[in-house]
C-alpha cells in the first residue's frame, strides 16, 4: 500500500504587520479620525466598552487606516474602463454609499481615493476585501461588467488589483 506524502506549506508569521500586532493594554485614541482602539481592534466610539476604569491607560496614535492613507499605500485597487457617461455619475454614488456603509461598520474599511482617467475611473481603498467586495457590486449592479481580480504574487504584500471593464 502506497503512502501519499502531504505537501505543507507553513505560513510566514505576520508579527511585522501592524494589522496583527499583539493587543495594546488600555484604550488608544486616534488623533485624526477618533477611531477607538480597545478589545484587540479598532472601534468607532466607547459605547460596547464595559470595563471603563480611571485606572486604565490611554494613549494617542494613528489608526493603520489614517496612517496607510498619510503615507499613500493602499491594500485594494479598481481600475474601471469604458465606462458609459451616463452612468458615471450613477457609478461614484454607488462607489461612496457603499464605502459608506462599510466604514459605519468597520472604521479601517475606507475609500482613499477615487480619480476620473481618461474614459474610465480608479478607486483606492484602504482594506482588499473591500476592494473585492465592490468590484462584486459594482459588477452585479451594472450588469454589462466584467471584473478580473488579481492578487499580490508575494505572501507578505496583501493588496489586491481589480480591472474592472464595461462591454459596449
Amino acid at each position: 500500500m502506497k503512502q501519499k506524502k502531504h505537501h505543507l506549506e507553513l505560513m510566514a508569521p505576520r508579527t511585522g504587520w501592524r494589522e496583527n500586532q499583539k493587543g495594546k493594554q488600555g484604550i488608544v485614541f486616534c488623533g485624526t479620525c477618533n477611531a477607538v482602539y480597545y478589545k484587540k481592534s479598532w472601534h468607532h466610539n466607547l459605547r460596547y466598552y464595559k470595563n471603563l476604569r480611571e485606572d486604565l491607560a490611554v494613549s494617542f496614535a494613528v489608526c493603520p487606516a489614517c496612517l496607510a492613507i498619510k503615507n499613500n499605500e493602499y491594500e485594494g485597487r479598481i481600475a474601471i474602463s469604458n465606462v458609459p457617461k451616463n452612468i458615471a455619475e450613477h457609478l461614484a454614488n454607488l462607489v461612496h454609499a457603499f464605502t459608506h456603509r462599510a466604514y459605519q461598520k468597520d472604521p479601517m474599511d475606507r475609500l482613499i481615493a477615487m480619480k476620473k482617467t481618461n474614459g474610465g475611473m480608479e478607486i483606492t481603498t484602504t482594506e482588499n476585501q473591500l476592494a473585492v467586495r465592490l468590484a462584486k457590486k459594482i459588477e452585479d449592479v451594472f450588469k454589462k461588467s466584467t471584473a478580473r481580480i488579481t492578487y499580490a504574487r508575494s505572501s507578505k504584500d496583501k493588496a489586491v488589483d481589480i480591472k474592472l471593464e464595461f462591454r459596449a
